[in-house]
């Protein structure tokens, strides 16, 4: 073999894999051995595509829809996206500030690739979703974490963000709800991060995957609709998380013109353009019955209930009522183990499988993620068997 043949490119010395897909592994490796494992790990519904949506998608592939389609999607998609998004947040949103992608991770990369310079800084949250980081890096980028602070209900602290802006800053990642969370950044916080970006003259990618899915009375503030916002955000949000369709690989992202040709281009010479009959599921999605979107939210918010007052029976566990997306992040820390050791503790012992905060950053540490995207019974009796082997500690 040439010497040297398997010398990586710096540029990805740092990727790692994500910590969901690495307790799954472990998981899976005991169900082999013939162990019961409740998944609690995965952030991914349990419900199945709603039905207009999947025939929708079959009837576009019937039909002949399995071209090449434009980089930046379909027009009728992204005419439906600029209303959709628009009538959601309160704002005015024209086909022509909206790219499509296969998933909405490329809407986070392509755009930190087209702003970031070797040496930029990006504020981003932490304990937050793990593929910020890892983008910033790639992109050359330096990542500038600003935690989320637990007695500020998971929203940024103000202040540590304050102190971390500077003239290197180039972009701010926002993301409410929040993965691994739940929490939702305030309205009047939102304005004191434009006015902060204002100052600096940095870009806003806000990424809002989970908007549909929140508990409070009034929908989730945007940052993309505040006044003056439009011409440095970007607003990312996708059908994954609001219709269950994860595997169909299907997201979009909202953002200045200028920008939205050189993401076309982008994804022109990396992905070509996002499948045609997953394009026309996603219309139907947006443009179809919703009443199933609310019957979901609905079900998720009593699963949210049930979960979050079962893990503040236990004792020596507390956790906040999160207000969106579909995780319950608790307070391990008066058990004396990393959230790591805690973690392979709950796998091995009560047979559940749970995220480490520290799978979402530094800040993350003395946290678990469980993800209630699961049946009620199945919630139930994974409290029922956490709180059991936590006894013995």
């Amino acid at each position: 073999m040439e010497k040297g043949l398997h010398r990586f490119a710096q540029r990805i010395a740092h990727l790692s894999e994500e910590g969901a897909y690495a307790v799954l592994s472990k998981a899976q490796a005991l169900e082999a051995r013939g162990r019961v494992v409740i998944h609690l790990e995965i952030g991914q519904p349990d419900f199945q595509t709603f039905p207009n949506i999947s025939l929708a998608g079959v009837g576009a592939i019937a039909g002949g829809q399995t071209r090449y389609t434009p980089p930046a999607g379909i027009p009728a998609l992204r005419a439906a996206v600029a209303r959709y998004a628009g009538e959601q947040r309160g704002m005015e949103v024209s086909p022509e500030r909206v790219i499509v992608g296969p998933g909405a991770k490329p809407l986070i990369y392509f755009p930190i690739m087209a702003l970031v310079e070797p040496g930029d800084e990006v504020i981003y949250p932490d304990p937050g979703f793990p593929s910020y980081r890892a983008i910033i890096q790639l992109a050359g980028g330096v990542p500038i974490p600003v935690p989320l602070l637990e007695e500020n209900g998971f929203s940024f602290d103000l202040d540590e963000l304050h102190s971390r802006l500077g003239p290197r800053t180039r972009l701010i990642v926002l993301n409410s709800p929040s993965n691994p969370t739940g929490g939702i950044i305030p309205a009047v916080d939102l304005q004191t991060i434009l006015q902060a970006a204002q100052r600096v003259n940095c870009w806003i990618l806000s990424d809002e995957i989970y908007t549909r899915l929140s508990y409070g009375s009034e929908p989730v503030a945007s940052i993309a609709a505040l006044p003056g916002a439009a011409e440095r955000t970007i607003m990312m949000d996708g059908f994954s998380k609001t219709y269950a369709m994860t595997g169909w690989r299907l997201g979009f992202g909202i953002m200045p013109e200028p920008l939205a040709d050189k993401v076309g281009l982008l994804l022109t010479h990396s992905v070509g353009c996002t499948a045609a009959f997953t394009q026309f599921a996603g219309i139907e999605a947006l443009t179809g019955p919703q009443e199933q979107v609310e019957a979901v939210r609905s079900e998720y918010e009593k699963r949210r209930d049930l979960m979050v007052n079962g893990l503040n029976s236990i004792p020596g566990v507390t956790c906040q009522m999160p207000q969106g997306a579909f995780y319950a992040f608790p307070n391990v820390k008066r058990f004396g183990l990393t959230s790591d050791q805690l973690a392979d503790y709950l796998l091995d012992r009560a047979g559940v499988a749970v995220l480490p905060g520290t799978a979402f950053g530094q800040f993350g540490e003395g946290y678990l993620r469980l993800c209630y995207s699961n049946s009620r019974e199945q919630i139930q009796l994974a409290l029922d068997q956490i709180a059991e082997a936590l006894r013995t500690l």
